[in-house]
């Protein structure tokens, strides 16, 4: 367990490196839609991927809450298409594969993503199926030994540069929810194909593609936690993309509300600055407010996690307040720029469109109301 001079040792050398690394070439990224692939190289030789990967498999050892660091501090520094991608990559891939890989998977796989030569991608969506995942028909149809995958996935971020994906196919389409199994594909495979790199409304520097697979070819091998345990995985493993999700939005929403505090001081109108003015005081400080509870809950969930105790309701109680929060903290943050938060050239108007993904991927406002109405209500 690492104290907290050594947790502030690492936050301090992240910020450093998203300085040095990220901020002077972020614009253009953006403008290119498109993170450079040896960025992750060079996040890697410093030590910023999959940090809570045992030492076995080229990681730290490190606990939950170092990983969650490199989300948290690009979250506040605006970069939230950089989060995304880092999140799907140390927060999501990474986990899936320590926790139900085998050991030949592990070690294929892990040190790569440790030092960036590879990068991870999960392929769930698709264009008929996003939160009912059951409604997928990406099939793996039993091929003597192994298995021929035929199928598509679409929103899929790290699409353009990864080379493995946690794919959910169905193995067997009349089981339902038992008939779903995960695979680690590797990329290079024949009959696999990158789609276009797709354009959207905010995170623009991230690659999200539409990812086609043609006769691909695996063995049974690269089964990911047992046949017919796909969706079971899922459900298991969701708790944490979750709350990496809220810890990021957490941090999104300092970072825009100390960039509007800056602004406000420094912009004049009628003679003051518009920090003078109550109705500034009072949004601030009310969003302010709003943060911090968010912030106690997401800590409190941070510390279930390490217990192996953070459950799916409590996931998805940080993951709808936090991200709905993003959304209010970006809107009344902008407001209080006046014209000027309409312009690009001011970081709080791509903070305005990055939130509005955050009620959407890793499951939708909708569908956390619903896991927690199931829980205080029952079915």
């Amino acid at each position: 367990m690492l104290d907290q001079n050594e947790i502030d040792l690492f936050r301090d050398n992240v910020r450093k490196f998203l300085e040095k690394e990220v901020a002077p070439h972020y614009d253009q990224w953006e403008k290119d839609e498109k993170l450079p692939r040896d960025l992750w190289n060079r996040m890697g030789e410093n030590g910023l991927l999959c940090v809570d990967v045992p030492e076995q498999y080229g990681g730290f050892g490190a606990d939950f809450r170092l990983s969650a660091i490199m989300v948290e501090e690009a979250s506040r520094m605006g970069f939230g298409a950089l989060a995304s991608n880092l999140s799907v990559h140390s927060d999501i891939v990474a986990p899936y594969i320590l926790h139900l890989g085998s050991e030949e998977q592990k070690q294929t796989w892990l040190p790569k993503m440790v030092s960036g030569e590879a990068v991870g991608a999960i392929g769930m969506t698709e264009p008929g199926a996003g939160s009912d995942l059951q409604g997928m028909k990406t099939r793996a149809d039993k091929d003597g030994d192994g298995y021929v995958i035929n199928g598509q996935k679409t929103f899929i971020t790290n699409g353009q540069h990864c080379d493995v994906i946690v794919l959910a196919t169905k193995t067997d389409p009349n089981a339902g929810s038992k008939g779903m199994t995960l695979f680690t594909v590797d990329t290079s495979l024949p009959g696999f194909a990158r789609g276009r790199n797709l354009e959207k409304m905010g995170h623009h520097a991230a690659d999200t593609s539409e990812l086609f697979f043609e006769n691909v070819k695996v063995g049974a091998d690269q089964i990911l936690g047992g046949e017919g345990r796909g969706f079971a995985n899922l459900m298991n493993e969701l708790p944490r993309e979750r709350l990496i999700l809220a810890l990021g939005a957490v941090a999104a929403c300092e970072g825009m509300i100390e960039r509007t505090i800056a602004y406000t001081q420094e912009r004049q109108a009628f003679g003051q600055s518009i920090s003078k003015f109550q109705n500034t005081r009072f949004v601030l400080a009310d969003l302010h407010a709003q943060v911090q509870v968010n912030k106690a809950f997401c800590e409190q969930s941070i510390e279930q996690y390490d217990r192996g105790e953070l459950s799916t309701t409590n996931a998805s109680i940080a993951k709808l307040t936090t991200t709905e929060l993003q959304g209010k903290v970006a809107d009344q943050c902008l407001q209080l720029f006046g014209g000027y938060g309409y312009m690009q050239e001011y970081p709080i108007s791509r903070d305005f469109v990055d939130a509005r993904i955050q009620r959407i991927y890793g499951g939708t406002s909708e569908i956390m109301k619903e896991i927690i109405a199931r829980d205080i209500l029952g079915r």
